[in-house]
């Protein structure tokens, strides 16, 4: 038995552990800004930002790369903060989509990795490059989160849902754009879970379109709750959610979605004051897992998998997963059109 305080001395020593190997990369990174940025730069033209003149493309990654430097020194990064609103409203002024934002956001992390690849303390052959990768990675995503907090308008309704307050469908498919070119590079499966509200037509005749709205909002709050903080939720549609899960397994995956499932339907129930009876809330999950991916793999074709296994899983009577079959690279060329169902 471990001796009292025990836990809670190996929780202090991991977290001073932790921010320790923070504060060396943010040092590492400090020195190396020129070159990093340079080096973003030099694969600006597959970015889409080709209409950005050269002075602004280079404020970009500086921008880009000063947030990425704060998040991993500090171990996150609030929207509110004064290089958030600046690359925002640079990016605004250019006319960039959030996909093309967030893809510089990867150029210059993945610019970062390289040049620290290189230093004999960080290189990819010593101890602590597996939690260098962690760290900067995570700072990236924190950028991303923040900027999606800030910016508003482009080709999408906003990035912020309203109703659940997670990511709208752009920013979700961005992420998983940016997903995509990470595990490319970096060799390593990720997942998407979809997840529809059964029968929410039924929903809001018996109960109302305001009742509709709640369960909505109480679904978002339970998905936003349960996944990890390095995960991507978003309402992609009227009643369905996703989540997108970097470097997961897909029995991990396959659980996960399970025990998302069988949450709902154990906490969120709606009361009918006339009757007294409670009726319960319950979705249908899509998981694809995509186990290794290579540039042609597309966005649109991983949704359409797993949107395909979301309409099994409510043809068959809804509250139920269905997997998509496994995507692999060389599953990655697009099929031949073809009428997908309607969810409902």
């Amino acid at each position: 038995m471990l001796p009292p305080g025990a836990g809670a001395d190996s929780d202090h020593i991991r977290m001073q552990e932790a921010a320790e190997l923070r504060a060396s990369v943010a040092r590492a990174l400090h020195g190396r800004d020129e070159t990093i940025v340079k080096e973003a730069m030099g694969v600006y033209p597959f970015a889409g930002v080709e209409h950005v003149g050269a002075v602004d493309r280079a404020r970009l990654a500086e921008l880009a790369f000063q947030l990425i430097s704060t998040a991993v020194r500090d171990g996150a990064i609030d929207s509110r903060h004064g290089v958030v609103t600046d690359l925002g409203r640079l990016a605004a002024e250019k006319e960039l989509t959030t996909r093309v934002l967030f893809t510089v956001i990867y150029l210059v992390e993945r610019a970062a990795l390289d040049e620290l690849a290189l230093d004999d303390s960080f290189g990819v052959e010593s101890e602590p490059w597996p939690a260098l990768t962690q760290v900067i990675h995570r700072a990236a995503l924190d950028v991303c989160a923040a900027l999606a907090e800030q910016i508003k308008g482009g080709g999408d309704a906003g990035v912020v849902d309203p109703l659940s307050t997670l990511h709208t469908r752009g920013v979700f498919l961005a992420a998983l754009e940016k997903e995509i070119q990470r595990a490319e590079r970096f060799d390593y499966p990720f997942a998407i879970i979809l997840l529809d509200v059964d029968r929410l037509a039924d929903i809001n005749t018996r109960h109302g379109y305001g009742a509709g709205d709640r369960v909505l909002e109480r679904v978002g709050i339970v998905v936003r709750g349960y996944f990890r903080e390095t995960d991507w939720v978003a309402r992609v549609g009227g009643d369905t959610f996703a989540v997108l899960l970097p470097e997961i397994q897909g029995a991990d995956a396959e659980r996960l979605a399970e025990r998302i499932r069988r949450t709902v339907q154990e906490r969120l129930q709606l009361h009918d004051h006339r009757s007294d009876q409670q009726y319960p809330v319950t979705v249908s999950v899509g998981v694809l897992v995509a186990e290794s991916v290579d540039r042609n793999m597309k966005t649109e074709r991983l949704m359409a998998n797993v949107e395909e296994a979301l309409v099994r899983a409510k043809t068959a009577g809804g509250n139920r997963v269905e997997r998509a079959a496994a995507v692999t690279a060389d599953a990655s060329t697009p099929a031949p059109a073809r009428d997908t169902p309607q969810i409902d």
